[in-house]
Protein backbone atom coordinates (compact mmCIF):
# COMPACT_ATOMS: atom_id res chain seq x y z
CA UNK A 1 0.00 0.00 0.00
CA UNK A 2 2.84 2.36 0.87
CA UNK A 3 4.37 1.73 -2.55
CA UNK A 4 1.11 2.75 -4.22
CA UNK A 5 0.82 5.89 -2.12
CA UNK A 6 4.32 6.96 -3.13
CA UNK A 7 3.56 6.49 -6.80
CA UNK A 8 3.66 9.55 -9.02
CA UNK A 9 0.41 8.32 -10.55
CA UNK A 10 -1.61 8.82 -7.36
CA UNK A 11 -2.17 12.58 -7.92
CA UNK A 12 -3.77 11.79 -11.27
CA UNK A 13 -6.27 9.45 -9.59
CA UNK A 14 -6.89 11.97 -6.81
CA UNK A 15 -7.45 14.78 -9.32
CA UNK A 16 -10.07 12.91 -11.33
CA UNK A 17 -11.83 11.45 -8.30
CA UNK A 18 -11.92 14.86 -6.60
CA UNK A 19 -13.36 16.61 -9.66
CA UNK A 20 -15.95 13.86 -10.12
CA UNK A 21 -17.26 14.13 -6.56
CA UNK A 22 -17.25 17.94 -6.62
CA UNK A 23 -19.16 17.81 -9.90
CA UNK A 24 -21.68 15.26 -8.65
CA UNK A 25 -22.28 17.45 -5.61
CA UNK A 26 -22.91 20.53 -7.75
CA UNK A 27 -25.25 18.60 -10.05
CA UNK A 28 -27.20 17.42 -7.00
CA UNK A 29 -28.09 21.01 -6.09
CA UNK A 30 -31.80 21.62 -6.80
CA UNK A 31 -30.94 24.62 -8.97
CA UNK A 32 -29.00 22.40 -11.38
CA UNK A 33 -31.90 20.15 -12.38
CA UNK A 34 -35.19 20.96 -14.08
CA UNK A 35 -36.52 17.48 -14.85
CA UNK A 36 -39.97 16.10 -14.13
CA UNK A 37 -38.65 13.76 -11.42
CA UNK A 38 -35.91 14.42 -8.84
CA UNK A 39 -32.36 13.62 -9.90
CA UNK A 40 -30.87 10.74 -7.89
CA UNK A 41 -27.32 11.04 -6.61
CA UNK A 42 -26.32 7.98 -8.64
CA UNK A 43 -27.45 9.71 -11.83
CA UNK A 44 -25.61 12.88 -10.78
CA UNK A 45 -22.48 10.81 -10.11
CA UNK A 46 -22.89 9.03 -13.45
CA UNK A 47 -23.22 12.35 -15.30
CA UNK A 48 -20.22 13.86 -13.51
CA UNK A 49 -18.06 10.79 -14.23
CA UNK A 50 -19.12 10.76 -17.87
CA UNK A 51 -18.27 14.47 -18.18
CA UNK A 52 -14.90 14.33 -16.40
CA UNK A 53 -13.93 11.17 -18.29
CA UNK A 54 -15.12 12.93 -21.49
CA UNK A 55 -17.37 10.03 -22.44
CA UNK A 56 -20.87 11.32 -23.17
CA UNK A 57 -22.97 8.39 -21.97
CA UNK A 58 -26.00 9.72 -20.09
CA UNK A 59 -28.69 8.21 -17.89
CA UNK A 60 -30.73 11.44 -17.93
CA UNK A 61 -31.29 13.99 -20.69
CA UNK A 62 -28.67 16.76 -20.57
CA UNK A 63 -31.35 19.17 -21.82
CA UNK A 64 -33.20 18.61 -18.52
CA UNK A 65 -30.44 20.35 -16.57
CA UNK A 66 -30.75 24.07 -15.96
CA UNK A 67 -28.31 26.52 -17.51
CA UNK A 68 -26.31 26.29 -14.27
CA UNK A 69 -26.29 22.50 -14.43
CA UNK A 70 -25.19 22.52 -18.06
CA UNK A 71 -22.45 25.03 -17.21
CA UNK A 72 -21.23 22.65 -14.49
CA UNK A 73 -21.16 19.80 -17.02
CA UNK A 74 -19.21 21.97 -19.49
CA UNK A 75 -16.71 22.84 -16.76
CA UNK A 76 -16.29 19.17 -15.87
CA UNK A 77 -15.73 18.31 -19.53
CA UNK A 78 -13.08 21.01 -19.83
CA UNK A 79 -11.34 19.95 -16.63
CA UNK A 80 -11.41 16.30 -17.63
CA UNK A 81 -10.30 17.05 -21.16
CA UNK A 82 -7.23 18.93 -20.06
CA UNK A 83 -6.73 16.27 -17.40
CA UNK A 84 -3.21 16.03 -16.08
CA UNK A 85 -2.28 19.41 -17.60
CA UNK A 86 -4.98 21.12 -15.55
CA UNK A 87 -3.64 19.44 -12.45
CA UNK A 88 -0.06 20.46 -13.19
CA UNK A 89 -1.08 24.02 -14.01
CA UNK A 90 -2.33 24.41 -10.44
CA UNK A 91 1.25 24.01 -9.26
CA UNK A 92 2.57 26.48 -11.83
CA UNK A 93 0.15 29.21 -10.80
CA UNK A 94 1.49 29.36 -7.25
CA UNK A 95 4.91 31.00 -6.68
CA UNK A 96 7.57 28.77 -5.21
CA UNK A 97 6.15 25.54 -6.55
CA UNK A 98 8.09 23.63 -9.15
CA UNK A 99 7.32 20.60 -11.24
CA UNK A 100 9.08 17.65 -9.64
CA UNK A 101 11.13 15.22 -11.69
CA UNK A 102 8.42 12.58 -11.31
CA UNK A 103 5.63 14.94 -12.37
CA UNK A 104 7.71 16.08 -15.34
CA UNK A 105 8.14 12.45 -16.33
CA UNK A 106 4.39 11.92 -15.97
CA UNK A 107 3.64 14.82 -18.33
CA UNK A 108 6.44 13.85 -20.72
CA UNK A 109 5.20 10.27 -20.99
CA UNK A 110 1.60 11.35 -21.45
CA UNK A 111 1.90 14.53 -23.49
CA UNK A 112 5.26 15.93 -24.51
CA UNK A 113 8.85 14.83 -24.79
CA UNK A 114 10.31 18.33 -24.33
CA UNK A 115 8.59 19.24 -21.09
CA UNK A 116 11.93 19.69 -19.28
CA UNK A 117 12.78 22.70 -21.43
CA UNK A 118 10.06 25.23 -20.61
CA UNK A 119 7.15 23.52 -18.85
CA UNK A 120 5.30 26.77 -18.15
CA UNK A 121 5.57 27.94 -21.75
CA UNK A 122 4.50 24.56 -23.09
CA UNK A 123 1.45 24.39 -20.85
CA UNK A 124 0.52 27.98 -21.73
CA UNK A 125 0.74 27.02 -25.41
CA UNK A 126 -1.46 23.98 -24.86
CA UNK A 127 -4.07 26.06 -23.05
CA UNK A 128 -3.89 28.71 -25.80
CA UNK A 129 -4.42 26.09 -28.53
CA UNK A 130 -7.28 24.50 -26.60
CA UNK A 131 -9.19 27.70 -25.92
CA UNK A 132 -8.35 29.16 -29.33
CA UNK A 133 -9.78 26.20 -31.25
CA UNK A 134 -12.81 26.05 -28.98
CA UNK A 135 -13.56 29.75 -29.51
CA UNK A 136 -13.23 29.45 -33.30
CA UNK A 137 -15.46 26.39 -33.29
CA UNK A 138 -18.01 28.09 -31.05
CA UNK A 139 -18.23 31.13 -33.34
CA UNK A 140 -18.87 28.92 -36.37
CA UNK A 141 -21.51 26.93 -34.51
CA UNK A 142 -23.11 30.15 -33.25
CA UNK A 143 -23.68 31.22 -36.85
CA UNK A 144 -25.49 27.93 -37.53
CA UNK A 145 -27.60 27.61 -34.36
CA UNK A 146 -30.46 29.84 -35.48
CA UNK A 147 -33.43 29.77 -33.14
CA UNK A 148 -31.59 27.78 -30.45
CA UNK A 149 -32.31 28.81 -26.86
CA UNK A 150 -29.21 30.21 -25.13
CA UNK A 151 -27.57 30.24 -28.55
CA UNK A 152 -24.11 31.49 -27.53
CA UNK A 153 -23.86 29.15 -24.55
CA UNK A 154 -25.01 26.19 -26.64
CA UNK A 155 -22.37 26.98 -29.27
CA UNK A 156 -19.59 27.07 -26.67
CA UNK A 157 -20.94 23.95 -24.95
CA UNK A 158 -20.78 21.93 -28.17
CA UNK A 159 -17.35 23.33 -29.10
CA UNK A 160 -15.88 22.38 -25.72
CA UNK A 161 -17.60 19.00 -25.84
CA UNK A 162 -16.33 18.33 -29.37
CA UNK A 163 -12.70 19.35 -28.81
CA UNK A 164 -12.67 17.39 -25.56
CA UNK A 165 -14.07 14.38 -27.44
CA UNK A 166 -16.91 14.23 -24.90
CA UNK A 167 -20.01 13.91 -27.07
CA UNK A 168 -22.32 15.74 -24.65
CA UNK A 169 -25.06 17.79 -26.29
CA UNK A 170 -27.66 20.19 -24.95
CA UNK A 171 -30.04 18.82 -27.59
CA UNK A 172 -32.12 15.80 -26.55
CA UNK A 173 -31.40 14.04 -29.86
CA UNK A 174 -27.71 15.01 -30.02
CA UNK A 175 -27.01 16.37 -33.54
CA UNK A 176 -29.74 14.45 -35.35
CA UNK A 177 -31.48 17.77 -36.04
CA UNK A 178 -28.36 18.95 -37.91
CA UNK A 179 -27.77 15.85 -40.05
CA UNK A 180 -28.33 17.99 -43.16
CA UNK A 181 -26.16 20.89 -41.96
CA UNK A 182 -22.72 20.16 -43.41
CA UNK A 183 -21.11 23.19 -41.73
CA UNK A 184 -22.14 21.94 -38.29
CA UNK A 185 -21.02 18.38 -39.02
CA UNK A 186 -17.64 19.43 -40.43
CA UNK A 187 -17.01 21.89 -37.57
CA UNK A 188 -17.80 19.31 -34.90
CA UNK A 189 -15.79 16.65 -36.73
CA UNK A 190 -12.82 19.02 -37.13
CA UNK A 191 -12.75 19.81 -33.41
CA UNK A 192 -12.97 16.12 -32.57
CA UNK A 193 -10.08 15.29 -34.93
CA UNK A 194 -7.87 18.05 -33.49
CA UNK A 195 -8.70 16.93 -29.95
CA UNK A 196 -7.75 13.37 -30.84
CA UNK A 197 -4.39 14.17 -32.46
CA UNK A 198 -2.49 15.18 -29.30
CA UNK A 199 -0.73 18.47 -28.71
CA UNK A 200 2.73 17.16 -29.54
CA UNK A 201 1.55 16.20 -33.04
CA UNK A 202 -0.20 19.54 -33.59
CA UNK A 203 2.93 21.35 -32.36
CA UNK A 204 5.24 19.36 -34.63
CA UNK A 205 3.01 19.77 -37.68
CA UNK A 206 2.80 23.53 -37.06
CA UNK A 207 6.60 23.84 -36.78
CA UNK A 208 7.13 21.65 -39.84
CA UNK A 209 4.57 23.45 -42.01
CA UNK A 210 5.05 27.09 -41.03
CA UNK A 211 8.40 27.43 -39.27
CA UNK A 212 10.41 24.81 -41.19
CA UNK A 213 12.24 24.01 -37.96
CA UNK A 214 12.37 20.24 -37.95
CA UNK A 215 11.13 17.05 -39.49
CA UNK A 216 8.16 15.21 -38.12
CA UNK A 217 9.04 12.57 -35.55
CA UNK A 218 8.25 8.91 -36.15
CA UNK A 219 5.51 9.19 -33.52
CA UNK A 220 3.77 12.05 -35.34
CA UNK A 221 4.08 10.29 -38.69
CA UNK A 222 2.44 7.16 -37.29
CA UNK A 223 -0.36 9.16 -35.64
CA UNK A 224 -1.10 11.10 -38.83
CA UNK A 225 -0.89 7.96 -40.98
CA UNK A 226 -3.24 5.98 -38.75
CA UNK A 227 -5.65 8.89 -38.24
CA UNK A 228 -5.88 9.54 -41.97
CA UNK A 229 -6.19 5.83 -42.66
CA UNK A 230 -9.04 5.39 -40.20
CA UNK A 231 -10.86 8.45 -41.54
CA UNK A 232 -10.57 7.42 -45.20
CA UNK A 233 -11.25 3.72 -44.64
CA UNK A 234 -14.08 4.50 -42.24
CA UNK A 235 -15.76 6.97 -44.59
CA UNK A 236 -15.57 4.50 -47.48
CA UNK A 237 -16.81 1.60 -45.34
CA UNK A 238 -19.75 3.52 -43.90
CA UNK A 239 -20.64 4.87 -47.33
CA UNK A 240 -20.64 1.36 -48.80
CA UNK A 241 -22.81 -0.01 -46.00
CA UNK A 242 -25.11 2.96 -45.34
CA UNK A 243 -24.79 5.02 -48.52
CA UNK A 244 -27.86 3.78 -50.41
CA UNK A 245 -30.12 4.48 -47.44
CA UNK A 246 -28.53 7.88 -46.81
CA UNK A 247 -28.79 8.84 -50.49
CA UNK A 248 -32.52 8.09 -50.40
CA UNK A 249 -32.86 10.31 -47.33
CA UNK A 250 -30.92 13.33 -48.53
CA UNK A 251 -28.86 12.79 -51.67
CA UNK A 252 -25.20 12.01 -52.37
CA UNK A 253 -23.79 15.02 -50.48
CA UNK A 254 -25.83 14.08 -47.41
CA UNK A 255 -24.53 10.50 -47.66
CA UNK A 256 -20.87 11.53 -47.96
CA UNK A 257 -21.04 14.09 -45.11
CA UNK A 258 -22.71 11.65 -42.73
CA UNK A 259 -20.42 8.76 -43.72
CA UNK A 260 -17.46 11.00 -42.85
CA UNK A 261 -19.15 12.03 -39.60
CA UNK A 262 -19.75 8.37 -38.74
CA UNK A 263 -16.05 7.61 -39.27
CA UNK A 264 -14.95 10.43 -36.94
CA UNK A 265 -17.30 10.07 -33.98
CA UNK A 266 -16.34 6.58 -32.73
CA UNK A 267 -12.79 7.92 -32.15
CA UNK A 268 -13.89 8.96 -29.47
CA UNK A 269 -16.53 11.70 -29.35
CA UNK A 270 -19.99 10.17 -29.31
CA UNK A 271 -22.06 12.76 -31.15
CA UNK A 272 -24.56 11.20 -33.49
CA UNK A 273 -26.36 12.74 -36.44
CA UNK A 274 -27.89 9.37 -37.32
CA UNK A 275 -29.32 7.02 -34.63
CA UNK A 276 -26.83 4.27 -33.81
CA UNK A 277 -29.61 1.69 -33.54
CA UNK A 278 -30.49 2.35 -37.18
CA UNK A 279 -27.05 1.34 -38.46
CA UNK A 280 -26.47 -2.03 -40.10
CA UNK A 281 -24.79 -4.84 -38.16
CA UNK A 282 -21.61 -4.40 -40.23
CA UNK A 283 -21.48 -0.68 -39.44
CA UNK A 284 -21.93 -1.36 -35.74
CA UNK A 285 -19.07 -3.87 -35.74
CA UNK A 286 -16.77 -1.32 -37.40
CA UNK A 287 -17.93 1.27 -34.87
CA UNK A 288 -17.00 -1.06 -31.99
CA UNK A 289 -13.50 -1.51 -33.48
CA UNK A 290 -13.05 2.24 -33.90
CA UNK A 291 -14.24 2.86 -30.32
CA UNK A 292 -11.73 0.34 -28.97
CA UNK A 293 -8.78 1.84 -30.88
CA UNK A 294 -9.53 5.51 -30.13
CA UNK A 295 -7.18 8.42 -30.85
CA UNK A 296 -3.55 9.38 -30.29
CA UNK A 297 -1.50 9.04 -27.08
CA UNK A 298 -1.41 12.25 -25.09
CA UNK A 299 -4.60 13.48 -26.70
CA UNK A 300 -8.00 13.96 -25.13
CA UNK A 301 -9.30 10.88 -26.94
CA UNK A 302 -9.70 7.50 -25.26
CA UNK A 303 -9.20 3.94 -26.46
CA UNK A 304 -6.02 1.90 -26.65
CA UNK A 305 -4.63 4.52 -29.08
CA UNK A 306 -3.68 4.35 -32.74
CA UNK A 307 0.05 3.89 -32.06
CA UNK A 308 -0.61 0.79 -29.96
CA UNK A 309 -2.83 -0.60 -32.70
CA UNK A 310 -0.13 0.20 -35.28
CA UNK A 311 2.52 -1.68 -33.31
CA UNK A 312 0.23 -4.68 -32.84
CA UNK A 313 -0.41 -4.75 -36.61
CA UNK A 314 3.35 -4.69 -37.24
CA UNK A 315 3.93 -7.54 -34.80
CA UNK A 316 1.13 -9.63 -36.32
CA UNK A 317 1.83 -9.07 -40.02
CA UNK A 318 5.56 -8.33 -40.17
CA UNK A 319 7.00 -9.99 -37.08
CA UNK A 320 10.18 -9.10 -35.22
CA UNK A 321 13.78 -9.73 -36.26
CA UNK A 322 16.31 -11.85 -34.39
CA UNK A 323 16.89 -8.95 -31.97
CA UNK A 324 13.20 -8.65 -31.16
CA UNK A 325 12.91 -5.35 -33.06
CA UNK A 326 10.94 -4.06 -36.05
CA UNK A 327 12.21 -1.54 -38.61
CA UNK A 328 9.86 1.25 -39.67
CA UNK A 329 11.35 3.41 -42.40
CA UNK A 330 14.79 4.43 -41.17
CA UNK A 331 13.98 3.80 -37.52
CA UNK A 332 14.02 0.70 -35.36
CA UNK A 333 11.31 0.03 -32.81
CA UNK A 334 12.86 -1.54 -29.74
CA UNK A 335 11.80 -4.82 -28.17
CA UNK A 336 10.83 -2.83 -25.07
CA UNK A 337 8.34 -0.70 -27.05
CA UNK A 338 6.84 -3.77 -28.71
CA UNK A 339 6.58 -5.60 -25.40
CA UNK A 340 4.97 -2.54 -23.82
CA UNK A 341 2.39 -2.38 -26.63
CA UNK A 342 1.59 -6.08 -26.20
CA UNK A 343 1.15 -5.78 -22.43
CA UNK A 344 -0.91 -2.62 -22.75
CA UNK A 345 -3.24 -4.20 -25.31
CA UNK A 346 -3.69 -7.35 -23.21
CA UNK A 347 -4.42 -5.37 -20.04
CA UNK A 348 -6.95 -3.24 -21.90
CA UNK A 349 -8.57 -6.35 -23.37
CA UNK A 350 -8.92 -8.03 -19.96
CA UNK A 351 -10.37 -4.85 -18.43
CA UNK A 352 -12.91 -4.68 -21.23
CA UNK A 353 -13.85 -8.36 -20.87
CA UNK A 354 -14.36 -7.81 -17.13
CA UNK A 355 -16.63 -4.84 -17.86
CA UNK A 356 -18.70 -6.79 -20.41
CA UNK A 357 -19.00 -9.78 -18.06
CA UNK A 358 -20.02 -7.61 -15.08
CA UNK A 359 -22.55 -5.64 -17.10
CA UNK A 360 -24.05 -8.87 -18.46
CA UNK A 361 -24.52 -10.17 -14.91
CA UNK A 362 -26.25 -7.03 -13.62
CA UNK A 363 -28.45 -6.75 -16.71
CA UNK A 364 -29.25 -10.48 -17.01
CA UNK A 365 -32.91 -9.86 -16.17
CA UNK A 366 -33.18 -7.15 -18.83
CA UNK A 367 -31.57 -9.51 -21.36
CA UNK A 368 -33.95 -12.33 -20.39
CA UNK A 369 -36.95 -10.04 -20.90
CA UNK A 370 -35.73 -9.10 -24.37
CA UNK A 371 -35.07 -5.51 -23.31
CA UNK A 372 -31.53 -5.65 -24.64
CA UNK A 373 -29.10 -7.97 -26.40
CA UNK A 374 -25.49 -9.02 -26.03
CA UNK A 375 -24.51 -6.74 -28.93
CA UNK A 376 -26.02 -3.76 -27.10
CA UNK A 377 -24.22 -4.77 -23.89
CA UNK A 378 -20.96 -5.10 -25.83
CA UNK A 379 -21.53 -1.77 -27.56
CA UNK A 380 -22.27 -0.02 -24.24
CA UNK A 381 -19.20 -1.46 -22.50
CA UNK A 382 -16.80 -0.64 -25.35
CA UNK A 383 -18.27 2.86 -25.61
CA UNK A 384 -17.67 3.44 -21.90
CA UNK A 385 -14.21 1.86 -21.97
CA UNK A 386 -13.16 3.92 -25.00
CA UNK A 387 -14.76 7.05 -23.45
CA UNK A 388 -16.85 7.46 -26.61
CA UNK A 389 -20.47 7.97 -25.60
CA UNK A 390 -22.29 6.30 -28.48
CA UNK A 391 -25.15 4.07 -27.36
CA UNK A 392 -28.14 2.07 -28.53
CA UNK A 393 -30.16 3.97 -25.93
CA UNK A 394 -29.55 1.35 -23.24
CA UNK A 395 -27.88 3.66 -20.69
CA UNK A 396 -31.04 5.18 -19.09
CA UNK A 397 -32.49 1.70 -18.55
CA UNK A 398 -29.49 0.23 -16.74
CA UNK A 399 -29.95 -1.08 -13.21
CA UNK A 400 -28.13 0.61 -10.34
CA UNK A 401 -25.47 -2.11 -10.51
CA UNK A 402 -25.15 -1.64 -14.26
CA UNK A 403 -24.69 2.11 -13.82
CA UNK A 404 -21.92 1.51 -11.28
CA UNK A 405 -20.20 -0.88 -13.72
CA UNK A 406 -20.31 1.77 -16.46
CA UNK A 407 -19.04 4.44 -14.03
CA UNK A 408 -16.05 2.25 -13.15
CA UNK A 409 -15.51 1.36 -16.81
CA UNK A 410 -15.47 5.02 -17.85
CA UNK A 411 -13.00 5.82 -15.08
CA UNK A 412 -10.81 2.86 -16.05
CA UNK A 413 -10.97 3.87 -19.70
CA UNK A 414 -9.93 7.43 -18.96
CA UNK A 415 -7.53 7.18 -16.01
CA UNK A 416 -6.68 3.49 -15.87
CA UNK A 417 -5.42 3.31 -19.46
CA UNK A 418 -3.28 6.41 -18.97
CA UNK A 419 -1.60 4.99 -15.87
CA UNK A 420 -1.09 1.63 -17.58
CA UNK A 421 0.51 3.41 -20.53
CA UNK A 422 3.03 5.18 -18.30
CA UNK A 423 6.17 3.19 -17.76
CA UNK A 424 7.44 2.90 -14.22
CA UNK A 425 11.17 3.52 -14.01
CA UNK A 426 13.02 0.46 -12.79
CA UNK A 427 16.49 0.20 -11.38
CA UNK A 428 18.92 -1.82 -13.41
CA UNK A 429 19.67 -5.01 -11.52
CA UNK A 430 22.64 -7.16 -12.47
CA UNK A 431 21.59 -10.79 -12.31
CA UNK A 432 24.35 -13.00 -10.95
CA UNK A 433 22.46 -16.21 -11.66
CA UNK A 434 21.08 -17.19 -15.05
CA UNK A 435 18.93 -20.14 -16.00
CA UNK A 436 18.78 -22.44 -19.03
CA UNK A 437 16.50 -21.30 -21.82
CA UNK A 438 13.11 -23.02 -22.07
CA UNK A 439 10.90 -23.37 -25.14
CA UNK A 440 7.08 -23.39 -25.30
CA UNK A 441 5.07 -24.58 -28.30
CA UNK A 442 2.55 -22.04 -29.65
CA UNK A 443 -0.58 -22.84 -31.65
Amino acid sequence: MSVFLRSEKLPLFAYFIGIIFIGSGLLSIPGAWDGDVPLSYLDALFTATSAVCVTGLITVDTASFTLFGQAVIMGLIQAGGLGILTFTTLFLLFPGNRISFRNRKLIRDYYLESVEAEPQAIIRTILLVTFGLEIVGALILYSQFDGVENRLFSAFFHAVSAFSNAGFSTFSTSLEGYARESVVLVTIAGLVIFGGLSFVVIHEVWDWAFRKRRRLSLHSKIVLLMTGGFLIAGTLAFYLMEGSRLIRQGGAGFAVANSFFLSVMPRTAGFNAIPVAGLSMESQIITVLFMFVGGAPGSIAGGVKVTTFFLILLIVFRGVDDRGQIRVGKRRLSAKSLSHANMFMLKAFFLLVAAIFSLSIFESELIAQGGTSFLEILFEAVSAFGTVGLSHGLTPYLSSGGKVVIILTMFAGRVGLVTMALRNPRRHVEHLVDYPKGEVLIG
